[in-house]
C-alpha cells in the first residue's frame, strides 16, 4: 500500500514542468478532468464528504477554480490539483508528472541554466577547502556534506556558515552556487535552505547531532569530510537511520535490533534474505527491536516472514472492499497484461475472477474475500524472541500500520516512538494518465471494513510506551533496549 505525503509529493513539481500550455491542456481543463475522475472513482470521497461536510467542499471548489485560472504553466498547476486532493486526505492522493514536461522550444536543461545562471556562487576551491579543514582543530559546521543528490561545502564567513554545491545530481545546481546559509550571529539560529527548484525553506532549528550529522530544519546533511570518528551511540544511530537496506546486527547478549528501511516490494527478497541468513540468532535471543522509523509503505508481501517469529497468538486482519468503476476495474486487467506487476498465473487467475466479480457490481463496493475478516494461523510459537520491540515515528503509514496492526496482536509486541501518520483506512493506489498525458492522479481504489468502528486515517497508530522529545532520537534505541531487558 504506497502511500504520498504533501511533501514528498510537492517534490514533484519541478521548474522542469514549466512549459506554457497548449489551449486544450490548460489549468482549469485538468481540474474539472481531476475532479470527475476522482469524484467518479476515487474509494475515499463519499467518506471523506461526510466527514467534511458539502458546504466545505463547495467553498473548496470555489477556491481551486479561481487559483487554476491564473495558472499558466504545468509547474503552476500541478500544486494547486495537490492542494484539492489533500481536502480529502493526506495520504494515498498524488499528482505524479510524466516526461511529457518539456517545452518543444527548449530542452528542461536549458531551462534551468537559463534561469539561474545568476545565483549567488561562492567560489571555493574543493582542494584546497580540504587542506583548509585538515587544519582545523575545532569540530563545527564547516566541513563536506552529503544529502541526497547534493555534495555541499560549508565554510564560515563572518557569523554565517555559507552551503556551496562540490557536487549535484540535479540539473538546476550547479558547482559553487549558494545552496544554504546558517545565520548564528547574536545569538540567533537561523537558517535557509534552497530546494530544488531554488524556492528558500527557513528554519530556526540547526542542530549538529555527534560530530557527522547535521540536522537543518527538515533536511539531514551527513558530513563526508574530514572523517570524524564518533561516539558509538551517534555511529550506530546514523548507521540505521541513513540504512538503504534492511539489517541485523547484535546489541548485546540478550538483544538483536532488525532495521527496515522501507517494505516496498523491491525490498522484499531483501528482507527475506535478512530474516534466513539471521533466523537462528533472532530465534534464540531473548529480544529483538524491529525499527521501522521513517518508512515508505510497500507492500504487505514484504513483511510477511517477519510475523511467524513474532507469532503468539491468531493475527486477526479485517479486509477492504473494492469500489467497482469501468476505470478501477481496469486495473486488474492491467494485473494480467501488463508483464511489469510480475504476477504469476495463479495470481492472473485471481486478478481474473475478481474483475468478473467487479464488473457484474459496477458502482457498488465490492469485497473479493469470502469474509469479513482473514484469520491466520501459524504451527509454531517460539520461545525466542520473549520480548519484542518496534520503533516507530510520524513518518510510518499505509503498509507499516498495516505491519503494525497485526504485529501488535502478538503478546510479545509493544511499539515504541510517537504516532504514526495516519493513511490506511483508504488505499490500492491507482495511476491513471490525463487527457493530455502531462501527468497521472493517483488515488485509491478500496477502503477497510473497520470504518467506522476503528479508523487510522488523520489519527495514526499510538505507541505503547511514548518516546518523549526529552529522549534524543540517537538514544531511542538503547532507550527500547533498556526497557525490554528490565532496566
Amino acid at each position: 500500500m504506497k502511500y504520498f505525503k504533501a511533501i514528498a509529493a510537492s517534490s514533484l513539481f519541478t521548474l522542469l514542468s514549466t512549459f506554457t500550455y497548449a489551449q486544450d491542456c490548460n489549468c482549469t481543463k485538468n481540474f474539472e478532468w481531476v475532479k470527475k475522475t476522482f469524484e467518479e472513482n476515487d474509494a475515499g470521497f463519499q467518506y471523506a464528504l461526510k466527514q467534511k461536510g458539502n458546504q466545505a467542499y463547495v467553498d473548496l471548489n470555489k477556491r481551486i477554480s479561481e487559483k487554476v485560472k491564473s495558472a499558466k504553466t504545468f509547474g503552476e498547476c500541478s500544486p494547486i490539483l495537490y492542494e484539492w486532493l489533500t481536502f480529502f486526505r493526506s495520504g494515498h492522493v498524488a499528482i505524479r508528472t510524466t516526461a511529457k514536461q518539456q517545452s518543444p522550444q527548449s530542452t528542461p536543461t536549458q531551462k534551468s541554466d537559463n534561469q539561474f545562471s545568476n545565483w549567488e556562487t561562492l567560489p571555493v576551491e574543493t582542494q584546497d577547502f580540504k587542506k583548509y579543514l585538515d587544519k582545523k582543530k575545532t569540530v563545527d559546521y564547516e566541513g563536506v556534506w552529503y544529502t541526497e543528490p547534493y555534495t555541499i561545502g560549508i565554510k564560515k564567513k563572518g557569523d554565517q556558515y555559507i552551503g556551496f554545491i562540490v557536487e549535484s545530481g540535479a540539473e538546476t545546481w550547479t558547482k559553487g552556487q549558494v545552496k544554504l546559509k546558517l545565520d548564528l550571529s547574536n545569538g540567533k539560529t537561523n537558517s535557509v535552505y534552497y530546494m530544488r527548484d531554488h524556492s528558500a525553506v527557513e528554519s530556526k532549528e540547526i542542530a549538529l547531532t555527534g560530530k557527522n550529522n547535521l540536522q537543518i530544519g527538515d533536511f539531514n546533511l551527513s558530513r563526508i569530510y574530514p572523517k570524524l570518528e564518533d561516539e558509538p551511540k551517534y555511529a550506530q544511530y546514523f548507521k540505521s537511520i541513513n540504512a538503504n537496506e534492511p539489517y541485523v546486527e547484535k546489541l548485546n547478549e540478550t538483544t538483536l535490533y532488525f532495521r527496515i528501511p522501507s517494505f516496498q516490494a523491491s525490498n522484499k527478497q531483501k528482507i527475506d534474505s535478512v530474516i534466513t541468513a539471521n533466523k537462528n540468532k533472532i530465534l534464540s535471543t531473548e529480544n529483538l527491536i524491529i525499527d521501522i522509523r521513517n518508512g515508505t509503505g510497500g507492500s504487505d508481501a514484504s513483511y510477511s516472514n517477519i510475523l511467524p517469529l513474532i507469532y503468539t497468538n491468531p493475527i486477526r486482519t479485517v479486509g477492504v472492499e473494492y469500489l467497482s468503476t469501468k476505470l478501477n476495474n481496469q486495473r486488474m486487467l492491467d494485473f494480467i497484461n501488463k508483464p511489469e506487476y510480475g504476477f504469476s498465473e495463479e495470481n492472473k487467475k485471481w486478478a481474473k475472477t475478481s474483475f468478473d466479480k467487479l464488473e457484474k457490481e459496477q458502482g457498488k463496493f465490492i469485497n473479493l474475500n469470502e469474509s469479513v475478516v482473514t484469520i491466520t494461523k501459524y504451527d509454531t510459537i517460539h520461545q525466542y524472541p520473549k520480548n519484542v520491540g518496534i520503533i516507530i515515528n510520524q513518518k510510518n503509514g499505509s503498509t507499516d500500520e498495516q505491519f503494525l496492526l497485526a504485529a501488535k496482536q502478538s503478546k510479545k509486541v509493544k511499539l515504541f516512538g510517537t504516532t504514526t501518520f495516519g493513511v490506511l483506512d483508504v488505499s490500492n493506489m491507482y495511476y491513471v494518465p490525463s487527457p493530455c498525458n502531462e501527468f497521472e492522479l493517483g488515488y485509491s481504489l478500496s477502503r477497510s471494513m473497520r470504518i467506522p468502528d476503528f479508523t487510522i486515517d488523520e489519527k495514526g497508530l499510538q505507541p505503547d510506551f511514548y518516546l518523549d522529545r526529552s529522549i534524543p532520537l540517537y538514544e531511542w534505541t538503547e532507550h527500547v533496549n533498556m526497557i525490554l531487558n528490565g532496566k
